[in-house]
């Protein structure tokens, strides 16, 4: 458990924020220069703040008024940058072995080889970091820090510098690592791909403070922030369970509390847990349930609120059997159609349009 209340001026800039974050991956997701990279700093000792607090698993980090301020190698926290910074002299095992040499033997609660297999790296071992993928030396790189023994580890926007196929071949690693090993994750990132794959809890940033803490799901589908999680955004995040495969048509259905969803195919197994984005500009309305229509998802639902938005819509909530979905109609369809809240309305969600990167498979 990470306990942060920390405010420091740098320059025109003030970070003033007080967060927690539990068990699994805690997301800092915000535009650049939110405050996201100066909290984790605040955490690893690497910046002092001007006044606060910094508790990790019970041990009290930082207190201004204590006078407490322990160094970053005092700490027993794990940080991954945006580049590896792997010792280049030094093979793959020993850059693994480098923090985990200064844990006393009776603290190393975490086995070299656990992490060598969970990573996928065993074949890396003898090489040096200039022979490696950029991949491959973020996987080097998270492992020495796991190898630590860390009280909590800090990733600070670990997959930017890498193309979308090593991203991809990451996100399944660092989805894993917290339940492995029950290490908390305090995870920095400015991309939603990222934050829909890994983070339990997701923390928004704006202009140096925590503005919204809570479930991810929750936060994401939330329309008075869609300004923090961007316009183009917004929608709902649906939990979801891998329910079948239509191979022949290329698609996969889904089960969720509403009932069942086709979107493109994916190629997880049957019963995976999944998060669905779903696209408010995507999800059309009606009345009555339509016939005869190229669209594969009529899901009903009762409608929970009406919203003005920008540029003439409306943001409309629906209760799907305990799923909210979010959909964005013109002041015009609304004038036609009439809704209300508590009315019966039904969504309309044609396949196609849940992209793949829209779709998140989870560890349970």
């Amino acid at each position: 458990m990470l306990e942060l209340s920390a405010r420091k001026r740098q320059g025109d800039f003030t970070l003033d924020v007080e967060l927690q974050a539990g068990p699994g991956i805690t997301a800092l997701f915000g535009p650049s220069g939110s405050g996201k990279t100066s909290v984790i700093n605040v955490v690893a000792g690497l910046s002092r703040p001007d006044q606060g607090r910094v508790v990790v698993d019970g041990r009290v980090l930082f207190d201004s008024k204590a006078g407490v301020n322990l160094p970053p190698e005092a700490r027993r926290l794990g940080y991954v940058f945006q580049e590896g910074r792997l010792f280049p002299h030094l093979s793959v095992a020993a850059n693994l072995r480098f923090g985990r040499n200064r844990i006393p033997k009776a603290e190393r609660s975490i086995g070299f080889d656990d992490v060598v297999e969970v990573l996928g790296i065993g074949h890396l071992l003898d090489r040096r970091p200039a022979g490696l993928s950029g991949g491959e030396k973020q996987r080097v790189a998270i492992g020495r820090a796991l190898l630590a023994c860390p009280r909590i580890l800090l990733m600070d926007e670990p997959l930017a510098a890498l193309d979308a196929n090593r991203k991809a071949e990451l996100l399944p690693f660092i989805s894993s690592l917290s339940r492995r090993f029950c290490i908390p994750i305090l995870y920095v990132s400015h991309a939603m791909d990222e934050v829909l794959q890994l983070a339990d809890t997701l923390v928004l940033m704006d202009e140096g403070k925590a503005v919204a803490n809570g479930p991810a799901e929750e936060i994401l589908s939330r329309t008075d922030l869609r300004h923090l999680t961007g316009h183009g955004e917004a929608g709902a995040v649906v939990k979801a369970k891998v329910g079948g495969h239509l191979a022949e048509h290329g698609l996969t259905s889904f089960t969720f509390s509403g009932g069942t969803l086709l979107a493109r195919h994916v190629d997880l197994p049957l019963g995976s847990a999944v998060r669905l984005r779903i696209h408010a500009r995507d999800v059309a309305l009606a009345t009555a349930a339509p016939n005869f229509l190229s669209v594969r998802n009529i899901i009903p639902g009762r409608v929970v609120s009406l919203t003005p938005a920008n540029g003439h819509l409306i943001d409309v909530m629906l209760d799907c059997g305990g799923t909210i979905l979010w959909s964005q109609i013109t002041s015009l369809a609304q004038t036609h159609l009439q809704l209300k809240p508590g009315q019966t309305a039904f969504a309309l969600l044609k396949a196609v349009t849940v992209a793949k990167e829209d779709i998140a498979g989870r560890v349970s």
